[in-house]
């Protein structure tokens, strides 16, 4: 009865660490999509002082 008890525990502690290190990849992926979206955002404005003309 405990080996089916410790099976049972640690099939659940592995499904667990499954999850986290899932949720820890796509928290990481979604960091970095974010930041080079952050970056092609900032590239497209232009940096330094701009010049506005009005007629």
């Amino acid at each position: 009865m405990k080996t089916k008890f410790a099976a049972s525990l640690l099939s659940a502690l592995l499904y667990a660490q499954g999850l986290l290190g899932f949720a820890a990849l796509a928290t990481v992926l979604l960091k970095e999509r974010a930041h080079a979206s952050e970056l092609v955002t900032s590239g497209e404005m232009p940096s330094g002082p701009s010049l506005l003309v009005v007629r």
